[in-house]
């Protein structure tokens, strides 16, 4: 790694000692919370989730098998309790002054009428959201006992879109207002998720795992210091300290099994805590496919289309991670040393668009293994001054096995040509090229720090820094000795500086956060080659290309709260998206050519919101927002522009488009009575331009009008008293739309690259069992067998069902 990993390693060491430092210090006084949460019938609840929230602080915890629950080291000052049981909620506002409290709850499970102190308090979610960014934070109580996986759960959220090419474990892109790919970012408690390779993805973390999901748009905060342009995801897992085993099995269509497992305990008198987590995924991904790309030639190369199978699509993944460290001492809130293990195999049916080729026996595998640290202390050496360090570092590889030279059909046997006889290709492989072992070994390393320092109650300044680099070699085995020697080595070294001001005015009607960013990234490829020197002899040298781009970026986010159901939200930024490894470098795997001149691309974003809500009215609850946006982008980085001589093509490659503009309106609305019945509904309709050869077009491939609609009722006490029975409804539309730029209106044949209008509905429930430990679960997805399309029209998954039990024990 180079002089940038050198120095942020050693600063994560030297701050990893900072504990033994602190706790020389005086430490700000800090309390703890206890009691038992029971129903109206004076029956403990387990599993019931409290969380402790105010403008500074936010702790959470679950009741256990007695019903018990305690918060610890919260500073003196106003809170509201939120406590959660299934879909019950209540709110409590309590003062914690200079002692530690006991706060037995009762939550009425047959009405459970909000009180007056919910009119006046705000939970941590609506908070967040009344910042001023264009932020929706997604809760995952209810889908972390279905079998809802993450990706499907951002799915229904506002102004999101999943790109996704197939089933289970096929590559997935994330749109926010039709921004994609690596212009919009993901992250774990805000390390880049890219740092753990496609072995570990957002479908290997269970819902169970999340405290909640932050979907900034357009702006994002200083706080996650990254280069995102059009937005970020960021998965905060969940960090409760109290003892607790979660476990969750299901099945389903096409062989589908998914398990996962996590734990942490904790030991009281010293603080020492063990958390562990693993996971498990396969399916077959034999779903059934047609459409135009979808035939069997036969004799005489006549087409005939068929419906078939997938037949070399099927997926696994195995992963889990462990740590030790401390929680809740006095020199560290966490403090944690761990490794995070994954590996995945992926076959390929066929390159980025749907052919009427397939491929057999191509197939990928990756792994990653990962060393980690975590240190996290709030008022360190002062009150008001907080420290955040995560630090990555380990190997990821992976290797493409493309060995076999039969061409065949989509009827999964071997193809034919026009005389009858079978054939093979003449380069030897599935994809072109020839006969490949390809690997791509890489060290990585990511380490995220951050510094915030609270003045007073109005002001607050952070600063953070991010590095990642990627240190990557390639190599071929059915390469000769000879070529291996001359295949390069590719490094990419990112750091990203930012600097924020937070100010809170007028009781804290009006919030405003400033910040400023500072990019730097640079790209050095070495590749040997052999150069003849003036007296004829030859020489292997280096062949050295390097880059040393500078960007700087800048923005903020407002708020004001006309009372305390209306609020105006603004946020602006200068951002700028640095290519990333696969857009320069390629990658095999993806059929992903390399573009060493791919240049960055810029944008100036805007957002103008409101939200209205929460209203109250007796056992009524509904709420609302919208927001406007526009994206001036320059050199917007995506997929060439198509024409009807190029959709075939089994490789793609990243390119500067061009410049455009992006503008539309998200809108959501929610409304639940008494608790049991919920409806939620949003929206998102934008126009996505830009200049191609002098010509303004829309931008193909790209969906631009989406929505999202679910509904929910519960029956209590069905078939056994303190049981609940869920019922779940959701609908996916996505409009019509081309991935051929239109032709002209006296042309033909444009339909043929149209993806059709799509409306995709699912069914569920959920049954809890009485000691509200168990739950099951039955899924029915797509129940109406639509086809269903995305990326470049490759087809996804048709009706399936899905099975799911999950067990947990909250306190042994």
């Amino acid at each position: 790694m180079d002089s940038n990993f050198t120095i942020s390693f050693f600063l994560l060491l030297l701050l990893a000692g900072v504990p033994t430092l602190s706790a020389q210090q005086t430490e700000p006084e800090s309390f703890n919370i206890s009691g038992i949460i029971e129903d109206e019938n004076g029956n403990v609840l387990i599993g019931a989730s409290v969380t402790a929230s105010n403008l500074y602080q936010s702790e959470n915890t679950q009741s256990d098998s007695k019903g018990n629950y305690q918060l610890k080291n919260l500073q003196a000052g106003i809170f509201l309790l939120e406590i959660r049981k299934d879909n019950f909620i209540a709110h409590h506002q309590i003062a914690v002054n200079s002692k530690n409290l006991e706060h037995n709850i009762t939550i009425n499970t047959s009405e459970n009428e909000l009180s007056e102190v919910y009119l006046q308090a705000q939970s941590f979610k609506s908070k967040m959201e009344k910042k001023g960014f264009a932020l929706n934070v997604v809760e995952t109580g209810e889908a972390s006992i279905r079998n809802i996986q993450t990706n499907e759960l951002l799915n229904t959220t506002v102004g999101v879109k999943i790109r996704q090419n197939g089933g289970l474990g096929s590559r997935a892109e994330y749109s926010l207002n039709g921004l994609s790919g690596s212009a919009v970012r993901i992250f774990i408690d805000g390390i880049p998720i890219s740092t753990f390779g496609s072995s570990y993805n957002l479908n290997s973390i269970p819902p169970s795992m999340i405290e909640r999901i932050e979907v900034y748009k357009g702006v994002v905060p200083g706080h996650l210091a990254d280069d995102a342009l059009g937005g970020a995801i960021n998965i905060v897992l969940n960090k409760q300290s109290s003892e607790i085993i979660n476990a969750s099995v299901s099945y389903g269509s096409f062989n589908t099994f998914q398990t996962n497992l996590n734990g942490l305990y904790r030991f009281d008198n010293s603080g020492f805590t063990v958390k562990a987590s693993a996971f498990h995924n396969y399916s077959d991904n034999d779903y059934e496919v047609s459409g135009r790309s979808v035939v069997v030639t036969g004799l005489g190369g006549q087409q005939t289309p068929i419906t078939a199978r997938r037949f070399n699509d099927a997926y696994r993944s195995t992963g889990g991670t462990v740590q030790l460290g401390y929680t809740d001492i006095k020199w560290a809130d966490q403090f944690f040393v761990g490794f995070t293990g994954s590996d995945d195999y992926k076959e390929v049916q066929h390159g980025a668009f749907m052919t009427i080729m397939p491929y057999e026996g191509r197939f990928l595998e990756s792994d990653a293994t990962l060393a980690n640290l975590i240190y996290h202390k709030k008022d360190l050496f002062t009150a008001g001054l907080d420290v955040n360090i995560t630090g990555y570092y380990g190997k990821r590889n992976r290797q493409v096995n493309d060995t076999v030279p039969w061409a065949y059909s989509w009827s999964g046997e071997r193809a034919i040509d026009f005389r009858g006889n079978e054939y093979k290709y003449t380069w030897g492989s599935q994809q072109e090229g020839g006969p490949t072992l390809a690997k791509i070994n890489r060290n990585v390393a990511s380490i995220r720090t951050g510094l915030a320092y609270a003045i007073n109650d109005n002001h607050k300044i952070l600063a953070n820094h991010v590095y990642s680099g990627i240190d990557r070699e390639d190599s071929d085995e059915l390469q000769s000795v000879l070529e291996n020697t001359f295949l390069g080595t590719r490094d990419l070294h990112k750091n990203i500086l930012s600097l924020t001001y937070e100010l809170n005015a007028f009781d804290d009607r009006l919030k405003t956060n400033v910040f400023g960013k500072y990019y730097q990234q640079k790209s050095i490829s070495v590749d040997p080659e052999i150069q003849r020197n003036s007296d004829g002899s030859r020489q292997i040298v280096d062949d050295v290309v390097s880059s040393n781009k500078k960007y700087e970026g800048y923005g903020f986010a407002a708020s004001y709260e006309l009372s305390s159901t209306i609020t105006l939200l603004t946020s602006a930024e200068k951002a700028v998206r640095l290519p990333n490894e696969t857009e320069i470098f390629g990658n095999d795997g993806d059929n992903v050519v390399a573009n060493a001149s791919i240049n960055p691309e810029q944008s100036n974003n805007y957002n103008l919101g409101l939200k209205l809500g929460t209203f109250n009215l007796k056992k009524h609850r509904f709420n609302a927002s919208t927001n406007l946006f526009t994206r001036n982008i320059k050199d917007r980085i995506g997929l060439p522009i198509e024409t009807s001589l190029n959709v075939d093509e089994e490789l793609i490659v990243y390119v500067n488009q061009g410049s455009g503009t992006s503008k539309g309106i998200d809108a959501q609305f929610s409304y639940t009575y008494n608790n049991n019945f919920g409806f939620n509904f949003n929206v998102s309709r934008f126009d996505l331009k830009i200049e191609n050869r002098g010509v303004e077009i829309d931008v193909p491939n790209t969906p631009f009008l989406t929505m999202n609609g679910s509904l929910r009722y519960s029956f209590k006490n069905l078939i056994q008293k303190n049981s609940r029975l869920n019922l779940f409804y959701t609908m996916y539309f996505t409009d019509e739309f081309s991935y051929l730029v239109p032709q002209g209106s006296n042309t033909v044949g444009d339909d043929f690259f149209k993806v059709p209008q799509q409306l995709a509905q699912d069914l569920g429930l959920s049954y809890t069992f009485p000691n509200q430990n168990f739950v099951m679960s039955f899924d029915v997805k797509n129940i109406f067998d639509k086809p269903v399309y995305d990326n470049l029209s490759v087809q996804k998954p048709g009706r399936a069902f899905y099975l799911k039990l999950n067990y947990s024990i909250n306190k042994f």
